[in-house]
């Protein structure tokens, strides 16, 4: 049996937050973490309700651990809005949290993955790349052109793997990263558009 993927409904949210935490505690950036049960409640697109949310969370959850198969390469995984029934209690390996993006050139839509995050003790056993080529068959669905996301230069793990024959990344060296928040979007945002007459 493949993996099992679930698009998360609302009785997800403390899950995802977990992880969201998790995830955090990985990155050596707990203190960063402001999101809440709430704020992801009113935030998240839900498959229940669509028209709402901004982001996307595809959670995926273990096999039973006396399986040896590898996730990643079974065609016969299954996707839903409900935790699978083909174990008790299944445990939630990792999510994948993810947006619409577009590219102008291409004139196509795509994904933007800002987070992946499979706990330790399923690393190493295909969860990751189960999530990636689920996510890979969604921009196929849509008709898109891209999947991409980012990746913290000191992370070398995440960088081989996504590197890796499996997977098929390219690092985008040209580009760099831009940002603006807190403090410095209040002030871009309350500014005055001055335009200079020719």
């Amino acid at each position: 049996m493949g993996p099992h993927f679930a698009e998360h409904e609302y009785q997800h949210v403390a899950l995802i937050l977990s992880l969201i935490h998790d995830l955090a505690s990985y990155e050596n950036a707990s203190s960063s973490v402001l999101a809440t049960e709430t704020s992801l409640l009113r935030t998240l697109s839900f498959p229940s309700d669509p028209s709402r949310g901004y982001a996307k969370t595809l959670l995926v959850f273990a096999r039973d651990d006396s399986s040896p198969a590898d996730p990643s390469s079974s065609s016969s995984s299954s996707r839903t809005s409900q935790p699978s029934t083909h174990t008790s209690s299944p445990a939630c390996a990792g999510m994948a949290l993810y947006f619409p993006s577009y590219s102008t050139w291409r004139a196509a839509p795509g994904i933007y993955l800002e987070d992946l995050f499979i706990r330790p003790q399923y690393r190493g056993r295909g969860y990751g790349t189960a999530l990636l080529r689920e996510l890979a068959r969604e921009v196929r669905r849509m008709g898109g052109a891209r999947l991409e996301w980012s990746v913290l230069k000191w992370n070398e793990p995440s960088l081989r793997f996504y590197e890796s024959e499996g997977i098929g990344a390219k690092r985008m060296d040209e580009w760099v990263g831009m940002r603006v928040d807190e403090a410095a979007l209040e002030k871009l945002g309350e500014g005055e558009s001055l335009l200079v007459q020719p």
